[in-house]
């Protein structure tokens, strides 16, 4: 069909053709989801025999190319690493998570 779009062909494709073309892509989805299936079960089998080490689930937290370094509130200090400077962050009188009221 996108031959005859193209135009590398005259003629467009028969339903035959089509039909034929719709079969194999069937049968190529389903080839693909077998073979995922054994894979999944012998990579579960490995697993249990301790011949692989089970995949980890990674958290993602922010941007890819933040840095992270498990701070979650502002620091009112500036801090430094390597390359990196961040300024301290203001924070209003009385707010501060260290003060009770």
């Amino acid at each position: 069909f996108s031959a005859w779009i193209r135009k590398k062909r005259e003629d467009p494709p028969t339903i035959e053709e089509i039909l034929r073309n719709e079969n194999y892509r069937e049968e190529m989805k389903q080839k693909v989801k077998d073979v995922s299936e054994k894979d999944k079960l012998l990579q579960a089998k490995e697993y249990e025999e301790g011949l692989v080490a089970e995949p980890s689930h990674t958290h993602v937290k922010g941007h890819a190319s933040a840095p992270y370094y498990g701070k979650r509130e502002p620091s009112e200090e500036p801090t430094s690493t390597a390359n990196t400077f961040q300024p301290g962050a203001w924070m209003p009188p009385g707010s501060g998570s260290s003060q009770n009221k």
